[in-house]
């Protein structure tokens, strides 16, 4: 089997784009993250949901479990407003990383190895002049994986 086989078509968003319309995309497409494309719809990252979730916890309280303990059910529940202004491009590391991509003939062993070398959930899939065709999910390949006969 090859990327382009298991690929799904993805929803996109761009770095202005607001970060509430990524998670919004994410979970009703049940994706670990999106793509961000410009305006030739070209990848230039890869956001994974976790990052977002990451900008959500003030960095005092990201690395100290005991400091977090400290907050009360309430008050934790106002964290989840806190990314409300933000865009795409402020949950982007700076510089932004080259997205996570394999050609659409990339075979599975190919797309597993990127994807745990990048440690990324979501591999974009595209073609020769770097447009995006498709991306290929953590869930989506190892379901292809477990399925996959000696002929695949």
């Amino acid at each position: 089997m090859q990327a382009h086989e298991i690929a799904v078509t993805p929803p996109t968003v761009r770095m202005d784009d607001p970060v509430s319309k990524a998670v919004q995309l994410m979970v009703v497409n049940r994706l670990p993250g999106l793509v961000v494309v410009d305006d030739d719809d070209r990848p230039i990252a890869v956001l994974p949901g976790t990052q977002v979730l990451r900008l959500t916890i003030p960095e005092s309280y990201r690395d100290d479990p005991a400091l977090v303990r400290t907050v009360d059910e309430i008050h934790a529940d106002l964290f989840w407003h806190g990314p409300g202004k933000l865009t795409v491009g402020d949950c982007l590391p700076t510089p932004v990383a080259k997205p996570t991509t394999v050609a659409p003939d990339a075979t599975l062993l190919e797309v597993a190895t990127v994807m745990a070398n990048k440690r990324s959930p979501l591999i974009a899939v595209v073609d020769r002049d770097g447009r995006l065709i498709g991306a290929v999910t953590l869930e989506r390949l190892l379901t292809s994986l477990a399925v996959a006969g000696p002929n695949d």
